[in-house]
């Protein structure tokens, strides 16, 4: 049985059960860290729709907290969700902000694989977000 991770009528994930139901924790333990709601809907018929914008402020969020944390445990347990819900964002045309270091303004960049998002400076080893997020979409079938 599956699940799926929807906006609107496009299916951004169709998870396993199994899969599904510890995302749709591992956002809830994580979303006090943020002080936002997740944007992820209540699983229902097996589905669970995304507020988007809602859902890219909670991963912007984490984002935020985890690189102004040097914490080794802190980044263990939320890179692996941050990098599948990075693959969510991209594959629902989301953008998030990137600090431009250059005028110190927030700006919008679009999530995909050919973008420059995460730009570095904003997150510590680009390369390893990259790869971690291109190794989840592989596992992530639609």
């Amino acid at each position: 049985m599956s699940q799926y991770f929807q906006v609107g009528d496009q299916v951004l994930w169709n998870a396993s059960s199994g899969v599904a139901g510890l995302f749709m924790r591992s956002a809830e333990a994580l979303s006090p860290e943020t002080g936002l709601p997740t944007g992820l809907g209540p699983m229902e018929s097996d589905e669970c729709e995304i507020d988007l914008a809602a859902f890219t402020a909670f991963v912007s969020a984490l984002i935020e907290r985890y690189e102004r944390s040097n914490h080794p445990i802190l980044h263990s347990l939320t890179e692996g969700f941050i990098a599948t819900a990075l693959v969510l964002l991209e594959r629902g045309g989301a953008e998030l902000p990137e600090f431009d270091a250059n005028d110190g303004r927030w700006r919008d960049v679009q999530v995909s694989e050919h973008s420059p998002w995460p730009a570095a400076g904003q997150v510590r080893d680009v390369e390893r977000w990259a790869t971690l997020s291109t190794q989840h979409a592989r596992a992530m079938p639609r």
